[in-house]
């Protein structure tokens, strides 16, 4: 491959995104399209919210990957990181000598510069922190931009350019782009970093829990000396990692020894109310329409954060009060009969059980029904088949599908949704196996009733399930 075409040339105005409807390039295809330049994309799999927002701004998106997409010649392909070598619009591109790049290298070319980045990183709550941290921003007046793997209710948006001095980034530790297999985040050079946990997970590039702690040890130790690093010190994996380093580090968490640390926590449903506490001395009590622990520690280090830059605990607490959430986290698709039908990103086995543990309390008058999809790629593989039956222990019924996608995972490393039902009714939960989604639609319209909060957790689209029950209620 000719690598002295991965560059971004000085002159563009025609630019093309290969796997355009991810959240991360959707939201680079928006920013290009606000900047004047012409846009197009192709993706092969199309479907909501990003589908919806794509067309709204007036972005053309083709179905599939073909060939003939890029024969008008764009100034500049962008090639998403699912995207391999062999897919024939980068065969073309190859062919006809076309400018390329990955997304992280022109989010620092056309947003970045002259920036000073407040990454997000972690195995989860990388979404939710960079947004609660954005708002809080925009809250303060700073004026920032963002690059997120979400879409904000508060802005309708995954994105805005800003035009103040910060961005706030979510940093990705999956691969860049199959000619870049360095984890998304080493593109950047954040002025403030927050680090959430880090856990095993993207079993289809990393080969176990030491091969992820090696990404992000490399990334702490590219961290300027100058800059800070803000740490989950409850988290065993960013414990382990944060150690003699070059960079300030300061912890956060549920630990009192840790410079910021989360005090009394009470909960009146939608509001979850917490106490702050910095080196033992109470910051500011705070409330927010978010649900659990892992939520309350997000938000937390934004506090952190938001401190270091000045901002006060008022403007916090009023940021705190107004953020309404994230689309596909905790989020409420519609409530029919009495019956609450709940979307959530949850799928790696941590994110399940935390989701599930903070949302119960909030629905304390019916039953929780958790409905999973086993999508990404860790999770159709049986690397997390022992975990999975100890992450819905506080689910009242569960309906497990079956992967759609299993085709592509090697037969000896598949995971078995039929294992996981069998080994959760060893434990004595009412769970069910389902070969598809239409099946689970039927299930779930004769078995839900009036109070329960029907829980969905997957990262795909997951059939339209959320719609198509809603309708079926």
């Amino acid at each position: 491959m000719d690598l002295s075409k991965n560059r971004i040339p000085e002159k563009i105005q025609k630019v093309h995104l290969i796997a355009i409807c991810g959240t991360a390039m959707g939201a680079l295809a928006s920013v290009l399209k606000d900047m004047g330049f012409a846009v197009s994309g192709s993706d092969q799999s199309v479907y909501p919210p990003m589908s919806d927002f794509l067309l709204r701004k007036g972005i053309e998106i083709s179905q599939g990957f073909e060939a003939e997409h890029i024969s008008y010649g764009p100034d500049l392909v962008v090639v998403g990181n699912t995207v391999s070598k062999d897919n024939s619009e980068v065969v073309k591109m190859q062919q006809t000598g076309l400018n390329f790049c990955s997304m992280p290298q022109a989010v620092n070319y056309f947003l970045a510069a002259d920036k000073k980045p407040l990454l997000v990183v972690g195995t989860h709550g990388k979404t939710t922190t960079s947004s609660i941290l954005a708002w809080v921003l925009h809250t303060a007046g700073l004026d920032p931009g963002f690059m997120i793997g979400g879409i904000l209710k508060n802005f309708d948006s995954n994105y805005r350019i800003g035009q103040g001095d910060y961005i706030v980034i979510e940093g990705d530790e999956y691969d860049t782009a199959f000619f870049d297999k360095g984890p998304k985040f080493l593109h950047y050079d954040p002025f403030t970093t927050i680090m959430t946990s880090v856990e095993f997970d993207h079993a289809d590039i990393f080969k176990d829990f030491e091969h992820v702690k090696q990404s992000f040890d490399t990334f702490i130790s590219g961290i300027d000396p100058q800059h800070t690093l803000f740490a989950c010190n409850d988290d065993d994996g960013v414990a382990g990692l944060i150690h003699s380093r070059q960079c300030r580090v300061i912890k956060y968490g549920r630990d009192p020894a840790s410079s910021w640390h989360l005090g009394a926590v009470s909960i009146d449903p939608p509001w979850t109310f917490f106490e702050v506490l910095n080196q033992s001395e109470v910051f500011g009590n705070f409330k927010i329409k978010l649900a659990g622990e892992h939520n309350l520690l997000n938000a937390l280090s934004v506090i952190a954060v938001a401190h270091h830059l000045k901002i006060s605990a008022e403007v916090i607490a009023g940021a705190m009060e107004t953020f309404e959430g994230i689309k596909r986290r905790q989020e409420v698709r519609g409530i029919k009969n009495g019956i609450t039908v709940m979307d959530d990103f949850a799928h790696h086995p941590t994110a399940v059980r935390e989701t599930i543990r903070a949302l119960k309390p909030f629905h304390s008058d019916g039953r929780l029904l958790a409905v999973f999809e086993p999508r990404t790629n860790s999770s159709m593989r049986k690397v997390f088949q022992g975990v999975y039956p100890l992450a819905f222990d506080e689910a009242d019924l569960i309906c497990i599908r079956r992967p759609s996608r299993l085709d592509k995972i090697k037969p000896d490393e598949r995971f078995s949704s039929e294992k996981l039902v069998a080994d959760l009714k060893n434990q004595g939960k009412d769970a069910y196996y389902f070969p598809n989604t239409s099946t689970i639609i039927d299930f779930l319209v004769k078995t839900a009733c009036s109070g329960d909060l029907i829980l969905i957790m997957s990262n795909g689209g997951f059939d339209n399930i959320h719609e198509r029950l809603l309708e079926a209620l």
